[in-house]
């Protein structure tokens, strides 16, 4: 089993990229998913974006992903603990060292391995570009 986590507030090419890979290093990948409130905590004032329920339906349809399972915690720490995975991903802008989960999973003789990302691609830079094309617009309405 290959466990990955994270919020997927806004769902885009780099998610699906580190989805198809984090799949093909095993035969069953297990999708962790902030909650609502944890990610609020986590990222801010009005995140995430897309609620709960539909972020699980969006990544439950993908071909790479088996099963997401939702968390409340901050972390994914007791579901790691519990599911007990072989390989646990995260994408290449963590450290090893900052894998939350790597040493239950280390202990039980998987491996933790880090993807790299794709450049340019994060929910907050999505965001930004298009709050910048939503002020292009009103800009320009006026005129």
């Amino acid at each position: 089993m290959v466990f990955t986590n994270g919020c997927f507030d806004l769902l885009h090419a780099g998610h699906v990229a580190l989805l198809q890979k984090a799949r093909g290093l095993g035969d069953l990948l297990v999708v962790g998913v902030n909650a609502d409130r944890s990610v609020r905590r986590l990222k801010g004032p009005g995140r995430p974006i897309v609620p709960l329920a539909e972020r699980l339906e969006v990544l439950a349809a993908l071909r790479a992903v088996d099963y997401v399972v939702p968390f409340s915690a901050d972390t994914p720490a007791r579901l790691i603990a519990m599911l007990r995975p072989e390989v646990l991903v995260k994408g290449g802008d963590y450290r090893r060292s900052e894998v939350v989960g790597a040493a239950t999973v280390e202990g039980l003789g998987g491996r933790v391995v880090t993807l790299p990302l794709r450049k340019g691609r994060s929910t907050t830079a999505l965001i930004r570009r298009a709050r910048r094309a939503a002020g292009a617009r009103r800009g320009g309405a006026g005129r």
